[in-house]
């Protein structure tokens, strides 16, 4: 079981991470944005790249799961320029969380 930060922008999203993510075993809070005080202890975070710029998580103190907007290959970019341990669609996201978070989890 990991502690997990999601800072996500939208409401329903936002309960659909902590769902998918506490039925997976993780221990999962949310925070309004990537200010150092709200990512303290947190082994992983995941992160609308709608709600929090990527670069603003390159120094984070975990590895960071990061989703887009699948036509937005500009964030996708700046993603990967910042380091994010991973940058997926918000469709996949959806779709393989609990699975994107063990992959990046073990990376650390």
């Amino acid at each position: 079981m990991a502690r997990i930060i999601a800072i996500v922008g939208d409401l329903m999203l936002s309960s659909r991470v902590t769902t998918s993510l506490t039925a997976a075993g993780h221990d999962v809070s949310t925070a309004p944005s990537a200010k150092a005080e709200f990512l303290q202890g947190a082994e992983l975070i995941v992160a609308d790249l709608d709600a929090v710029a990527p670069e603003d998580l390159a120094d984070s103190p975990a590895p960071v799961i990061g989703f887009y907007q699948h036509t937005d290959v500009e964030t996708k970019r700046r993603a990967d320029q910042a380091g994010l341990a991973l940058a997926v669609p918000r469709s996949r996201m959806v779709r393989e969380l609990p699975e994107l978070a063990e992959r990046a989890l073990a990376g650390r």
